[in-house]
C-alpha cells in the first residue's frame, strides 16, 4: 500500500468513541452479486446502465425497461434498498439506492447493508472525499478505470455505531437536501441570463429599448447588400510553423462565439506575402460574419476590435468580412444578427448537408434588416453593452457561487465521518460489538434470481 493511501485511512485514535476505522470488505461482500441471463428477465423489469446516474449528483437521469433497452448482455441483480455503485470510472461518483427491484451492467456493484451497516450510510461514504481519493488512486486500466474486487474490498471504512449511522444518514439527507436545492437554484440562472439577454437584444432591434426618444418612422429597411462598401472572405491557408517570426495572427471561425464575441485564445499565425497580407488585413470596426461551419453554429458574427493589438491580423477563408456605408454601425449590426429576429432570418438561408453548413454571400446579400438613424444605433449599443454589463457581473457572481456550493457537500461529508454532524450517544452499541456481531454470521448474500417468463 502507497503511503498516499495509507494516509487516506484514519486511525482509531482519530476517531470518536465507539468507532472502527476498518475495511469496506470487513462489513460488505464489494464484488459478489447474483447474475441474471436476458432470457431469465421480463420485458417490464427495470434495466439499469452507468449513463442513467448523472455523476456527483446521484440523481436517477432515466428509467429503462428491459423491453426498452434490448440488452443481450449478462445483467446484476438488485433489490429495493441495494447500494448500487458504478465501478467504472469511479472518479465519476456514481451511485444510486435503488428504490424498486431490477438489473444493472455488470459495471454496477450492487452493496446491501447488514446488521453492522445503514444503507444511506454506506452510500454517504462511498461519496466521500478519502474514499474518492482511494478509489482513484488504486483503480486499474488506461482508458476505462475500474476499481477491482480486491481493491473494492480493501477500501477503506469508517464504521459508526448502528444508532448513529442512521442518525448521521437523516442529518446528511437533510443538509445536503438544502445544498442540492441550491445548487439546482444556480443551475437555473444561466438559463435566464441567456433569456435576459435574448430579450435584450429584441428590444433593442424593434425599437423598444430607445422608444422615449426614438421615432419608428425613422427606421428603414435595408437589403444587407446594399448597406456595405466592400465585402470578401479570407485567406484559405495553413497554420505556419510554431515560433516562424514572419507569420501573421490569423483569425478563425473558432475565434468567433456564437453570441457575437471575438475570442483571441488559441489565435493561430500563417505566412502570407506583402500583397497578401494587405489584401486580407483586418481593420478596427470590420463587421465579421462565419460563412460556413457546423449546422450549429454557422453564421456565427462578431466585430473586429483592435485595441490592444500590436499587429495587424489576417483572416480565415470561411469568414466574410464587411465594411459598412456611415449609415450602418457594425456593431448595431452585429446585435442584429445574434437577436431572435437575426437567428430566425439566418435559419431559413442555411444551406446544410448532414454535418455542415453554408450561408452563401448571394443569398445574405438579400437579407433585410430594420435600420434606424446612426445616432440611435449607437444609443441602442451604449444601452445593451451597460444591460449585458450588468448581465456580467450576475455570471461571475454566481461562478463564485457555483464554487462554494461545490465545496459544501465534501465538507459535510467530511464532517459527518468525524463524528461532528450529529451528536454520539454513550448508550449506542460500539462499532467494535457491530464487528464482532458480524464475524459470527455471514455478510447479506444477493438474492437468487427467480426466473420469470418474459412477457
Amino acid at each position: 500500500m502507497t503511503r498516499e493511501i495509507q494516509e487516506i485511512r484514519m486511525s482509531n485514535d482519530e476517531l470518536p468513541e465507539g468507532w472502527q476505522s476498518c475495511s469496506l470488505g470487513d462489513v460488505v461482500d464489494y464484488g459478489k452479486s447474483q447474475k441474471a441471463e436476458p432470457s431469465e428477465i421480463s420485458a417490464k423489469s427495470w434495466i439499469l446502465e452507468l449513463e442513467d446516474i448523472e455523476k456527483d449528483t446521484s440523481r436517477l437521469l432515466s428509467r429503462v425497461t428491459f423491453a426498452e433497452r434490448k440488452s443481450k448482455s449478462t445483467k446484476n441483480r438488485f433489490e429495493t434498498g441495494d447500494v448500487l455503485y458504478g465501478k467504472l470510472r469511479p472518479y465519476l461518483n456514481k451511485i444510486l439506492i435503488a428504490d424498486q427491484p431490477g438489473y444493472c451492467t455488470t459495471e454496477i456493484i450492487p452493496l446491501r447493508g447488514n446488521v453492522t451497516l445503514e444503507n444511506r450510510y454506506l452510500f454517504y461514504w462511498l461519496k466521500h472525499p478519502a474514499f474518492l481519493d482511494y478509489v482513484t488512486a488504486v483503480s486499474h486500466g488506461l482508458n476505462m478505470p475500474r476499481l477491482g474486487t480486491e481493491a473494492g474490498k480493501a477500501a477503506p471504512f469508517i464504521l459508526a455505531p448502528l444508532a448513529e449511522q442512521k442518525r448521521i444518514a437523516d442529518k446528511l439527507e437533510a443538509v445536503l437536501g438544502r445544498v442540492d436545492a441550491c445548487r439546482a437554484r444556480l443551475d437555473r440562472v444561466p438559463a435566464l441570463l441567456k433569456r435576459f439577454r435574448q430579450s435584450v437584444l429584441a428590444a433593442a432591434t424593434s425599437g423598444g429599448l430607445t422608444e422615449e426618444i426614438d421615432d419608428p418612422d425613422q427606421w428603414e429597411s435595408h437589403q444587407f447588400g446594399n448597406m456595405f462598401l466592400t465585402a470578401r472572405t479570407g485567406l484559405d491557408r495553413r497554420s505556419a510553423a510554431q515560433g516562424d517570426d514572419r507569420a501573421h495572427p490569423y483569425l478563425k471561425m473558432n475565434n468567433m462565439t456564437s453570441d457575437g464575441r471575438m475570442l483571441l485564445n488559441g489565435v493561430t499565425r500563417v505566412d502570407a506575402s506583402e500583397e497578401e497580407a494587405e489584401k486580407y488585413s483586418l481593420e478596427d470596426g470590420d463587421f465579421l460574419f462565419n460563412t460556413r461551419n457546423s449546422v450549429e453554429l454557422v453564421g456565427k458574427t462578431c466585430v473586429f476590435k483592435s485595441k490592444g493589438l500590436e499587429e495587424p491580423f489576417l483572416f480565415n477563408n470561411n469568414i466574410l468580412r464587411v465594411r459598412f456605408k456611415p449609415d450602418a454601425l457594425p456593431d448595431y449590426v452585429n446585435m442584429w444578427f445574434c437577436s431572435p429576429k437575426g437567428r430566425d432570418e439566418l435559419e431559413k438561408l442555411k444551406s446544410a448537408t448532414t454535418s455542415v453548413a453554408a450561408i452563401y454571400q448571394s443569398r445574405l446579400n438579400e437579407l433585410q434588416l430594420s435600420l434606424p438613424p446612426r445616432h440611435i444605433q449607437q444609443e441602442i449599443v451604449r444601452r445593451v453593452e451597460d444591460l449585458f454589463a450588468f448581465a456580467d457581473r450576475i455570471e461571475a457572481h454566481l461562478g463564485v457561487a457555483q464554487k462554494t456550493v461545490d465545496r459544501l457537500s465534501p465538507s459535510v461529508l467530511a464532517k459527518a465521518f468525524r463524528g461532528e454532524l450529529v451528536p454520539q450517544d454513550p448508550a449506542d452499541e460500539p462499532a467494535s460489538s457491530l464487528l464482532v456481531r458480524l464475524r459470527s454470521q455471514p455478510l447479506a448474500k444477493p438474492a437468487k434470481a427467480k426466473r420469470t417468463k418474459r412477457k
